[in-house]
């Protein structure tokens, strides 16, 4: 039961600055009456934690350290008792079994997806090594920017705050790295889980504050369900003969008995062909830790606040505090920060119109957004070069640039009706039923009118996220994918605003008992239905049977099949500071760069493609790829040692993914340029200092 009694000590940290910050917490969501905002306390913490510690490390003031961090939140215990001590009207005795509750249902969130991941907790395979890379590379940074571990000596050149906050986790619970990088994901689950649970509480305690607590937990645990654990309609083919993956055929064409067999769960986020349109669900089972994982928390929060300004009082406090969290998002998700500016406009553009409040609020608004992200972006070159539209016409094309737009001739791919169904059909209908009940069917005050209103936007902007790259999308390298990665995080977002706005109309529908609402309710409930049994397809597929002793080691791959690597990890693991190493090159996605993403050591070159899209050309690691080649197989000591000297490389990891490349590699040169430090106990991995 070891696994067990790590998750809890992981967690009792948790808990406790949720507790410490639940005054903070309470005075950001001061509307949020029937819980205090109180699942929100947990990210508040490590935001406000993570982005002091960011500030003051890259002013060069205070290290990123153990200690520094213990200190921080030092402060905000007094910060928050002060704010504690003027509470006014708040009952904790009556409140007590609310957060209670949701602290139970944080736990077993939690305890859940451990259990899940500890199935299968390798960190291997996808964008693993990127994200516990950069995480490792954090740990190791005592002031920022942190180093890019695959392009030496340069700093990172990617959106990069998610992962602080998993390192500031992992530095705050002294844990283990390769367990915490698993215990990250479940508590990113389990914050998920209980803020949605909250804003769809709160919301439906403003609609009818005597509702009943069993009703409230419902469609509470209803709406964080469909948000975290649910999908889209494509479920639909699991009652199909199936298709082949490249090529989707119209589910109503091979429609066939249940057939779980035949469906293939990553599908649902490769619908469309050169697309991606992924979901938290999904990412939760593949355990990817990028950004727009990292960011589900701190966007829940800004929904949070975005719902208690709009359906209360907007004040330019309230902007400023939307500005620091686009920022946030924006360092964190980079699509992120520009989407939730946009949805802020959309909401003071409904409250206020074209006044002059509308118009200083915006400028309020911006002016927070480029003071609180200009840590980040005082280092980072963004890497988009402009705009495309999708198909554009002929006379366009000939003019090849206009300002940021770009009319690039065969980039023109365009969404099939059904497809698009598939994909978002249920919020589709939701939406249109939320009118309808509305309009139509619901009777409603001003106070209620303003909280349809922010729900119907909600809506509408999800919406309008997913349709933007039917006509538009942000370059990048990719050729064939080129709107991939634009329809991949509006989409993202998109399920996330209309997930919470589904689950709210199912309470909405299920208030009136007439005939038709009764009818809405069954048909939003049997659409419900395909989008709830994702992760009774994608969970098993990934992990198997769930009857594995459980396991959170991210390593235990390392053991198995590269045992000698693990040795040097574990050695390298404990040098101090950040020299440089070399080891094999390799491509994206493969298990090249073991070595560096395990220990947060920068290396001479790492995954091409990454390196190339982070940084806008081919050439930056290509350039660098023949200086490999030559370390590891010229016989010539001169040009190896002054490549030595040129890339600073302080240890020389030889094993069996250089040995394979490199089938003329040349070893014992290293041997009077340097020392051999470390020989594994199987014999196939080496390490050998070379600064001497």
């Amino acid at each position: 039961m070891d696994w067990i009694l790590t998750s809890l000590s992981w967690y009792v940290y948790v808990l406790l600055l949720g507790i410490i910050f639940l005054p903070l917490t309470h005075k950001i969501l001061n509307k949020f009456s029937y819980d205090l905002g109180y699942p929100f306390s947990k990210a508040v913490s490590i935001l406000v934690v993570s982005y002091a510690s960011y500030v003051l490390g890259s002013a060069k003031i205070v290290p990123f350290n153990r200690m520094a961090l213990f200190a921080i939140i030092g402060i905000f215990v007094i910060v928050n008792y002060l704010i504690y001590k003027k509470w006014k009207g708040v009952n904790m005795r009556k409140l007590a079994t609310v957060i209670l509750f949701e602290e139970v249902l944080f736990l077993a969130s939690f305890l859940f997806w451990t259990f899940v991941r500890s199935q299968e907790p390798s960190i291997r395979s996808l964008e693993k090594f990127m994200d516990f890379g950069f995480m490792n590379s954090i740990l190791r940074t005592d002031y920022f920017p942190p180093k890019d571990i695959w392009y030496t000596p340069e700093p990172i050149n990617y959106y990069y705050f998610g992962h602080l906050t998993g390192a500031f986790l992992i530095k705050l619970t002294n844990a283990v790295p390769v367990v915490g990088y698993n215990l990250i994901l479940a508590t990113l689950f389990a914050q998920g889980v209980t803020q949605v649970y909250s804003i769809a509480t709160n919301a439906i305690t403003h609609y009818l504050p005597k509702v009943r607590r069993f009703s409230l937990t419902v469609f509470g645990v209803i709406s964080a369900y469909i948000v975290n654990l649910g999908a889209n309609l494509h479920t639909i083919y699991a009652f199909t003969k199936g298709y082949p993956n490249e090529n989707p055929i119209p589910f109503w064409k091979i429609l066939s008995n249940y057939s779980p067999t035949t469906y293939w769960y990553p599908n649902a986020t490769r619908f469309i062909p050169f697309t991606i349109h992924e979901f938290p669900s999904y990412s939760y089972v593949v355990a990817d830790l990028h950004g727009h994982v990292f960011d589900i928390p701190f966007i829940l929060l800004t929904l949070a606040v975005l719902f208690s300004l709009f359906t209360n009082k907007w004040t330019w406090k309230g902007t400023v505090l939307v500005g620091f969290l686009t920022a946030v998002h924006y360092m964190t998700n980079a699509f992120d920060g520009p989407i939730y500016i946009l949805l802020t406009m959309t909401l003071m553009f409904w409250l206020f119109k074209t006044s002059t409040k509308f118009f200083t609020s915006i400028v309020l608004l911006l002016l927070s957004f480029i003071a609180f992200s200009w840590p980040f972006s005082a280092h980072f070159a963004p890497f988009v070069s402009g705009i495309g539209v999708n198909c554009a016409p002929q006379f366009l094309l000939d003019i090849g640039r206009l300002g940021p737009f770009l009319f690039e001739s065969g980039n023109c791919q365009s969404s099939p009706f059904w497809m698009l169904f598939v994909l978002w059909g249920f919020f589709w209908i939701a939406f249109g039923l939320f009118l309808t009940n509305h309009f139509y069917i619901k009777r409603w005050d001003k106070k209620t009118k303003s909280i349809d209103v922010f729900f119907m936007i909600l809506f509408g902007f999800g919406i309008f996220l997913t349709l933007i790259p039917e006509f538009f999308y942000i370059k990048d390298i990719y050729p064939q994918h080129f709107r991939a990665n634009t329809m991949f995080k509006l989409g993202y977002q998109a399920f996330t605003m209309m997930g919470i706005a589904a689950g709210v109309t199912l309470f909405r529908l299920k208030q009136s008992t007439t005939l038709v609402s009764k009818i809405m309710t069954g048909t939003l409930v049997f659409f419900t239905f395909f989008v709830t049994i994702y992760p009774f397809f994608s969970v098993p597929a990934y992990y198997g049977p769930l009857d594995r002793p459980p396991n959170l080691d991210g390593s235990s791959w390392l053991k198995n099949e590269y045992p000698e690597d693990l040795e040097i990890i574990s050695y390298l693991n404990k040098v101090e500071g950040q020299p440089v190493i070399l080891e094999a090159q390799g491509d994206s996605y493969t298990d090249y760069e073991r070595i560096s993403a395990f220990t947060g050591l920068p290396t001479v070159a790492g995954w091409w493609v990454h390196e190339w899209l982070w940084r806008g050309s081919s050439d930056i690691v290509g350039d660098r790829i023949p200086d490999v080649d030559t370390l590891y197989m010229s016989s010539d000591i001169n040009d190896t040692y002054a490549l030595i000297k040129k890339y600073k490389i302080k240890y020389v990891i030889i094993s069996r993914l250089e040995r394979q490349k490199y089938q003329n590699l040349v070893e014992e040169k290293f041997t009077k340029i340097g020392k051999l430090v470390y020989r594994s106990s199987n014999g196939f991995g080496a390490l050998y200092q070379v600064d001497k």
